[in-house]
């Protein structure tokens, strides 16, 4: 199953083929919906925990790409990044529009996720 690719991007919206436009978004493997810092209480500081990821390794993705924001103003947990290697996930952490191109970059090749932030 293919990641579904993004189709533009800018402040405060990403469009993502077949499933609308977002605020900030998640995605994986076969979906994506909003992602809403509210589920798990996501800040810029700390930033991306391990709960944020975890529907995206759940849907099968073996490589993430996480956003750091527009001005890389969101941090990622230690925790997040040691429970991604832990189970051998591939991560790539990048400003927002390097994010959108490499995820792009990888929808055909692998199996892929990511969490992009649209703002900060």
């Amino acid at each position: 199953m293919t990641s579904p690719r993004i189709t533009s991007l800018k402040w405060g919206s990403v469009k993502v083929d077949g499933f609308g436009t977002f605020r900030d978004v998640k995605l994986f493997p076969g979906g994506a919906r909003e992602w809403n810092w509210q589920e798990t209480g996501t800040r810029h500081s700390p930033g991306i925990q391990p709960a944020d990821v975890q529907e995206i390794i759940d849907a099968g993705a073996r490589t993430v790409v996480l956003s750091s924001g527009m001005y890389k103003r969101l941090k990622t947990m230690p925790e997040t990044v040691a429970s991604l290697k832990k189970e051998s996930i591939t991560i790539h952490q990048l400003q927002t529009e390097e994010s959108v191109t490499k995820y792009n970059n990888l929808c055909e090749e692998e199996q892929v996720g990511s969490l992009i932030h649209t703002t900060c």
